[in-house]
């Protein structure tokens, strides 16, 4: 497996990232080798488990099971993983390990960061979206009636180990989920890369149809670009307090969607992709773009294949947006594109960005 390494430094803080295409007993005896002797649970999502609990072969007693979805992200949820690792007898020295999606990425996460107050952490992500985004960087929650993510911290795994093998049996709905998260870097690397050697939007472009056939060599060398850019990012900004933000791309008028919707009918990645249109639109319309760069990005998002989600009035997502936690004070946070792979954040009131959209949408 390729190794990329995070360093926190205001943590005084280091973990690996292993990112390979390895069989699934191999995979087991690196997470045990990573736990050593001590003891641990397993928090698996329940289609992972059915597809791959055989061949991983953890006791069953150190297993929870969570059923899939962003609602089962929950406080109850969130209780009844701390009471299983409790009445399993965890300290601080032991292991909360989390194989699946990002929902059971971020709802273990959030157990282990105050279990204890803080035990030790494992992200073993199973979808693409998790691989490329919610593993890696140490946001961990859960979701509210008030909106998603409102309830978390920011808690480092020890380890994380992508396995790309994962994604043979991935749906293509989750799949292009995953993408959209993906797709969103691209539009963002100049924010995020110390260098601009890779060009991620011309890789995108280049080699679509073969992301979209889950091309192993490919993914991989996908996987790793996205990784190494919010490696850039979490290591100069863990906190989101200014260069974190860019990845928020998007996220403003997809969280929107998602509560709308009571994050049942799209997929994270779907409302993203939605969100990204919504920002370039946005953006083309205060001139931070040209007419060529606004069709380009379009151009890029079409050849995935993504579909138009229902659109909703202004004055139904911008109330929502005001409660949405990137919001500050008075004024909802957007990051807008400002040239190619370039975004900046901007900020509106309700009634300045009601005036920009008009009462239908942008």
């Amino acid at each position: 497996m390729n190794t990329l390494e995070v360093n926190i430094k205001s943590q005084d803080k280091k973990y690996p990232i292993y990112i390979g295409d390895i069989g699934f007993a191999d995979l087991k005896k690196k997470i045990l080798k990573e736990c050593s002797d001590k003891n641990y649970i397993i928090v698996f999502s329940r289609k992972v488990y059915k597809l791959y609990s055989k061949e991983l072969n953890f006791p069953k007693d150190r297993i929870f099971v969570l059923n899939d979805g962003e609602k089962e992200k929950n406080y109850k949820n969130y209780i009844k993983i701390l009471n299983f690792a409790l009445s399993k007898k965890l300290k601080r020295e032991d292991y909360i390990i989390a194989i699946g999606g990002g929902v059971v990425g971020d709802i273990a996460g959030f157990a282990a960061s105050v279990y204890m107050r803080g035990i030790n952490f494992i992200q073993v992500p199973t979808t693409l979206l998790a691989m490329t985004d919610s593993s890696v960087g140490g946001k961990v929650a859960i979701n509210t009636k008030y909106g998603k993510n409102l309830v978390g911290a920011f808690y480092q795994p020890n380890v994380v180990f992508i396995n790309i093998k994962f994604l043979k049996t991935l749906d293509m709905n989750q799949y292009k989920s995953g993408l959209g998260e993906v797709v969103k870097y691209g539009f963002i690397e100049k924010n995020c890369a110390d260098s601009n050697e890779f060009n991620l939007l011309n890789f995108l472009t280049e080699n679509y149809e073969k992301i979209l056939s889950k091309d192993g060599y490919i993914l991989e060398k996908l996987i790793s670009a996205c990784v190494r850019l919010k490696i850039n990012v979490v290591e100069k900004d863990e906190k989101e307090s200014g260069l974190r933000k860019v990845l928020n791309y998007g996220h403003t008028y997809a969280h929107a969607i998602e509560k709308l919707t009571n994050y049942r009918k799209y997929t994270h990645g779907e409302c993203v992709i939605e969100g990204i249109k919504f920002a370039v639109n946005l953006a083309h319309k205060q001139n931070f773009i040209d007419k060529e760069y606004q069709f380009l990005c379009m151009d890029i998002i079409q050849k995935f294949g993504y579909k138009p989600l229902k659109a909703f009035p202004a004055n139904k997502y911008i109330p929502v947006m005001t409660t949405d936690k990137k919001a500050v004070g008075n004024y909802i946070s957007f990051i807008l594109p400002v040239g190619y792979a370039e975004v900046k954040e901007y900020r509106y009131t309700h009634e300045e960005l009601l005036k920009l959209t008009g009462v239908s949408g942008v």
